[in-house]
């Protein structure tokens, strides 16, 4: 589609809500983001799905509107290629970590995934299964991994598939909860993009463990790993060794997404020994 295409496509929506003034601020390999004026509300952001872009998009969309504004952003208006939401222009949750308030971005964290988790009188929409997600790590081909790394790929395998084949419970998740997609805004802290997954309740914190990306040194801190396990098990319940399986498992997923792309894995290689051996430590613990 050529950019004027796009130009077409949001007068459209313009005029359909009853908006104005639209102003393309950022285009991604999915989607287009306009800023508009609500004629009756200030600004919002208008997203516009670029063609042939995949479910995983269109499923977070729904799942964005179906949490309802309960620690996530606002949804005005949607179909299903363009969504209207509440304008965040506040800083994202990482710069506290930058600030060394790591402290304060987990109990935010924590505060989020409550309210996303919390039960709601509607259904909510089809949702991606926690196991297709993890296809690319299955079926990557070790031989496209830096030898150095080819045997944390397989104890991250291992692992993931335990994890997979031992679910008790399954939860509408956002499924990329991080604190680049925490923003702040003048009512709350709010969580953006979800991909929209059905999972274990677990795995909804496992993205935090190797964020910020920018801050490898205090992801790969040993202190770090454990005191994110201890504060999400005592403010969420979940289990310790269940939720740093999934950080293994999710830091690998994530890793063999990177090398299909052709980018480094540096980051995810510093943490993933770290992950390992905080996992092993606590199911050892499960069994003295």
């Amino acid at each position: 589609m050529r950019p004027n295409d796009s130009v077409s496509r949001a007068g459209a929506y313009v005029d359909r809500w009853n908006l104005a003034d639209p102003v393309l601020i950022a285009e991604t390999a999915t989607s287009w983001i306009y800023k508009v004026a609500r004629r009756k509300g200030g600004a919002a952001a208008l997203k516009l799905l670029k063609p042939d872009t995949g479910d995983e998009e269109r499923l977070g969309a729904q799942l964005l509107n179906w949490y309802g504004g309960d620690g996530a952003a606002r949804v005005y208006a949607q179909t299903e290629d363009a969504t209207l939401i509440e304008w965040l222009n506040g800083h994202a949750l990482s710069e506290l970590v930058h600030q060394g308030k790591d402290v304060t971005a987990t109990d935010i964290i924590c505060q989020i995934v409550t309210q996303l988790h919390m039960q709601r009188q509607t259904p909510a929409p089809d949702l991606v299964p926690l196991n297709v997600r993890f296809a690319a790590l299955f079926e990557t081909d070790m031989v496209q991994w830096p030898f150095a790394g080819r045997d944390l790929l397989i104890r991250a395998k291992i692992i993931a598939r335990s994890l997979l084949d031992s679910v008790e419970e399954e939860i509408p998740l956002h499924g990329d909860l991080h604190h680049d997609n925490i923003l702040f805004s003048p009512r709350s802290w709010v969580a953006i993009d979800p991909k929209g997954i059905l999972g274990d309740p677990a795995y909804e914190v496992a993205n935090c463990f190797q964020n910020p990306k920018s801050t490898t040194d205090v992801c790969a801190d040993p202190a770090r790993i454990i005191a994110l396990a201890s504060t999400f098990q005592e403010r969420l319940g979940f289990n310790k060794a269940r939720m740093l399986g999934f950080a293994v498992s999710h830091a690998a997923l994530s890793a063999c997404w990177s090398v299909a792309a052709g980018i480094p894995i540096m980051h995810q290689l510093a943490i993933l020994p770290r992950l390992i051996s905080a996992h092993e430590r606590e199911s050892e613990d499960l069994f003295r």
